[in-house]
């Protein structure tokens, strides 16, 4: 697998895998893991959650932005984006021009199988947070495959075989 300019960046919603795969894929390619979402908690010393409720939507948005900006610019990493991060242009752009783009998918109904109980993901803080899982589907599936390089299904079989694949090719860095 060519990884363009030595990065590896995983998109798809809340509950797809994204930390999960992440952490095993920087380990089987000896790059640093980074997940987006808790570098930006670590610096600012609170969680998504608190930044949602003091800074809304928008507030979070701007420092997530500005978070893909910056790590998109480091190289040699694999980087795990928040579910939103595909949302703005800027940040897809980022994504495209600085490393080789993975969508790890999966179907609404699969992701609120895995997320029904949590209660710290801010999107899903609806009346009523299924149909909302829907509509976030809707709406960002077409971006992730508008700036993905690979599509795989976000099931353990699926990436399983996505990792053996990736064991056995030679990787190279574009």
């Amino acid at each position: 697998m060519s990884l363009h300019r030595g990065n590896l960046f995983l998109v798809g919603l809340m509950g797809a895998g994204k930390t999960t795969l992440g952490r095993q894929l920087a380990r089987r390619l000896d790059k640093r893991f980074i997940d987006a979402d808790h570098e930006l908690e670590a610096r600012l010393g609170v969680s998504i959650p608190t930044i949602f409720e003091i800074e809304g939507e928008t507030g979070f948005r701007d420092r997530e932005e500005a978070m893909i900006d910056e790590l998109t610019r480091m190289s040699g990493v694999v980087l795990a984006t928040g579910g939103g991060a595909v949302l703005r242009e800027g940040s897809r752009a980022r994504l495209r021009e600085n490393g080789t783009v993975l969508y790890l998918h999966a179907e609404p109904e699969t992701l609120w199988q895995r997320l029904r109980n949590s209660r710290h993901r801010p999107m899903l803080h609806a009346a009523d947070p299924r149909n909302r899982l829907v509509e976030l589907y809707q709406l960002r599936d077409p971006l992730y495959r508008e700036v993905a390089s690979h599509v795989i299904e976000s099931d353990r079989d699926a990436v399983m075989r996505f990792v053996r694949w990736l064991d056995s090719e030679p990787c190279a860095e574009s």
